[in-house]
């Protein structure tokens, strides 16, 4: 199984950890590359600084909460979600409904593509 998170399209919600009965992903500064960028993600699915423009278009303005797009995690959201624990993966399914982000993308041993669409 292969997980990895879309980082220019990561909200910092948090779902994909709260749901994940695994405890595939943990969530990660928005300042620290290098850790954000510690699970399989191709090059262009990097954490390099920047959200996508029209996910933090979308996101800023909703006042649910979370904090969107926080460069640190308080324990509940902001900062940036990495699938650190990508071989754990059961293909559950739960990150892909809750990722308000859409950024999760997972290929399982089949090499059958899922991508996230939130509910």
């Amino acid at each position: 199984m292969d997980v990895y998170v879309d980082k220019p399209f990561c909200t910092g919600c948090q779902h994909c950890k709260d749901v994940c009965p695994v405890g595939t992903y943990e969530m990660r500064s928005r300042a620290d590359a290098s850790k954000v960028n510690a699970d399989s993600a191709p090059e262009e699915a990097k954490w390099k600084g920047a959200v996508n423009g029209q996910v933090k278009d979308k996101w800023s303005k909703i006042n649910d909460g979370h904090k969107h797009f926080a460069v640190e995690n308080d324990g509940t959201s902001g900062g940036i979600s990495a699938a650190v624990n990508g071989s754990s993966c059961i293909l559950c399914q739960a990150c892909l409904i809750e990722c308000e982000g859409e950024c999760i993308r997972i290929t399982d041993d089949s090499g059958n593509k899922y991508k996230s669409v939130y509910k």
